[in-house]
């Protein structure tokens, strides 16, 4: 189906305006008639962001799933070279400071951050003070930078366990929050989102399940990662810091799975969260397991010199 059949579909099931139809995909009135009247093209990310859009008013879901399983075979293979690839990252500071630095600017930032990759840098590795932004995301930036290293060295002996989530919450949290390295104690909900979280007295019990299927080892690993994440975000144990540490276990388990980390970019906000609605709502996870292909790529990116 061309693009311009998927918007015009759009636009008849959900009522909106080709005014309101751009806000919802980001873009300006006049990209979107030019898309409709296939004058242009949209690229890849956007494309993916209309068939969800479809999704939400038809149900009808359109995604390649040639591409995505193309995708896992490429990583599948990749992973291959290295026997283990956290001793390999850990061996060269070069790429494990690259690491740290494109795990703690892009995850603070999906959060909400103002900090730049130039002075979350600045911040982290030599302690500068930035003007103009406040202390909460100074510490944000060497809270997580702290728990990132913490991270990888454990996982050279340790296993992922709720001790280790609670410490990452810990250190992630240190001088935040009172309730650091605590399950919460009252009941949240996910800003922007209709997504329901457990109850705060199931917690505990939630998480001791999750953990347990945390250390399977599933043949397709990053599907089975996904699943993780989405359900990990669904419970949401934690008052704050839920998206900082749900994306530190997925580091964890694709490092515990011979793969790099992924960089989920802060650019990619938007579909990431969207996707991983669709995952937790629609139990729909092709696009989610999409979008985080392409980030573990991204890190074969950085490691394959």
């Amino acid at each position: 189906m061309k693009i311009s059949e998927k918007l015009k579909i759009i636009k008849q099931l959900s009522g909106l305006t080709q005014e309101k139809l751009a806000v919802k995909l980001g873009v300006s009135f006049a990209t979107l008639n030019s898309w409709i009247n296939n004058r242009s093209q949209p690229h890849r990310r956007r494309a993916d962001l209309i068939d969800v859009v479809l999704f939400e008013y038809s149900g009808v879901k359109i995604i390649n799933k040639d591409r995505l399983a193309v995708k896992k075979e490429i990583i599948k293979t990749k992973s291959k070279k290295y026997k283990n690839i956290l001793s390999f990252i850990l061996k060269r500071p070069d790429i494990y400071q690259e690491f740290i630095l494109l795990l703690t600017y892009n995850t603070n930032r999906i959060e909400g951050s103002t900090l730049t990759e130039d002075e979350t840098a600045a911040v982290i590795f030599r302690n500068e003070t930035i003007a103009n932004k406040n202390l909460i995301e100074h510490l944000e930036a060497k809270n997580h930078q702290i728990a990132a290293k913490f991270l990888f060295v454990y996982l050279q002996k340790g296993k992922i366990d709720e001790k280790l989530i609670l410490k990452l919450h810990s250190l992630l949290m240190n001088g935040i929050r009172d309730d650091a390295g605590e399950y919460r104690r009252q009941g949240v909900r996910i800003v922007g989102s209709n997504v329901p979280t457990a109850n705060h007295l199931s917690v505990p019990g939630l998480m001791t399940e999750l953990i347990k299927k945390i250390n399977i080892k599933a043949e397709d690993v990053v599907s089975y990662i996904s699943y993780i994440h989405s359900r990990f975000e669904e419970i949401h144990p934690f008052s704050d810091g839920n998206g900082r540490i749900g994306r530190l276990i997925m580091t964890a388990m694709l490092l515990d799975n011979n793969l790099p980390p992924a960089i989920v970019e802060a650019k990619e906000r938007k579909y990431y969260l969207s996707y991983l609605r669709k995952s937790q709502l629609k139990k729909d996870s092709d696009f989610l397991n999409d979008l985080i292909c392409d980030a573990v790529l991204r890190g074969f990116y950085i490691i394959d010199i």
